[in-house]
């Protein structure tokens, strides 16, 4: 692991890895990496919540282990489930010495007894599939462990998550404790679809990254789209300004903003002038009255 020993070396860091990050994102993220602590990451979608947790394992050169919230999600799917289809294959395989167990049983009991002094062979390792945080915990050299959009999850779930992140450790009944050798480095990230528990905040370090100021968006776009000239990015920078100033059900966020320019480069535009302009507009605004209304409002009719 590369671990940055201060904000500013994860600022430079995180920019080789074409992330321009101000001073409070480098700041707050470093102490998430020094400190071992959670980070809670808001803020609405597209500004670069889960692209920071991709670069941070970059960064650090670890592994990145995502977990993908939603309704329903539960630990059979976060941690672990045992493969019965495998359980039942070696049983099959291995029928003679099941027989061979149970021989001069006499009777259900004592062929159910027989067996259970090995049930731990079944139940090991080897038929144990492991989730992302079990993955997480099981790394050694620790890893980046995205929870992403855990705003999507039921409150049951986020519950769970309140032990996980307690002690980086979850009991596997029939193996025992399961600690992390190398802690995580875990980034939780919500789109602020519900109100997260108090307790699950007070276990984090809390980031809210919102839509970028003018001079950082066009770093960042620099940075993104190098193949973008200095005139169209500032364009197109001006011309998102005025977009996000409508009444927009979503505005654009910075991953619109960067797949727009580049858009643009694709077309070899050089200026924002000409008819073909509202044809990309699709690739900054991605519902119906949106883009009808940016249309209406800011491009001129072919």
């Amino acid at each position: 692991m590369t671990q940055p020993d201060s904000p500013d070396t994860l600022q430079r860091q995180l920019a080789e890895q074409r992330y321009i990050a101000d001073d409070t994102v480098a700041t707050v993220a470093f102490l998430a990496i020094a400190m071992r602590r959670p980070l809670l990451i808001e803020g609405p979608a597209g500004v670069g919540k889960t692209e920071l947790a991709r670069q941070l394992a970059a960064a650090c050169e670890l592994p990145l282990i995502r977990l993908q919230c939603y309704e329903g999600l539960d630990e059979s799917k976060a941690l672990y489930e045992w493969a019965y289809a495998r359980q039942l294959l070696y049983i099959q395989l291995l029928k003679e010495k099941v027989d061979a167990l149970t021989d001069g049983a006499t009777g259900l009991r004592e062929a159910i007894e027989a067996l259970a002094r090995h049930e731990d062979a079944f139940f090991s390792e080897r038929f144990l599939l492991h989730r992302p945080l079990l993955q997480a915990l099981q790394t050694p050299e620790g890893a980046v462990l995205l929870i992403d959009e855990v705003d999507k999850s039921d409150p049951e779930f986020e519950a769970f998550l309140l032990e996980f992140l307690a002690d980086f450790a979850v009991t596997i009944p029939e193996l025992g404790t399961v600690r992390a050798a190398t802690p995580p480095v875990v980034v939780l990230t919500s789109n602020d679809q519900r109100d997260l528990s108090d307790a699950l905040k007070r276990r984090c370090l809390y980031l809210y990254i919102d839509y970028p100021a003018p001079e950082l968006e066009e770093s960042i776009i620099a940075a993104r789209v190098p193949e973008a000239g200095e005139s169209l990015r500032r364009e197109a920078m001006a011309f998102i300004r005025e977009v996000r100033a409508l009444d927009l059900r979503k505005p654009p966020g910075i991953s619109e903003s960067i797949d727009w320019v580049r858009s643009l480069g694709a077309l070899k535009l050089e200026t924002l002038a000409g008819p073909r302009l509202r044809y990309t507009l699709s690739a900054l605004l991605k519902h119906h009255g949106d883009l009808r209304r940016a249309i209406d409002a800011l491009t001129p009719a072919p």
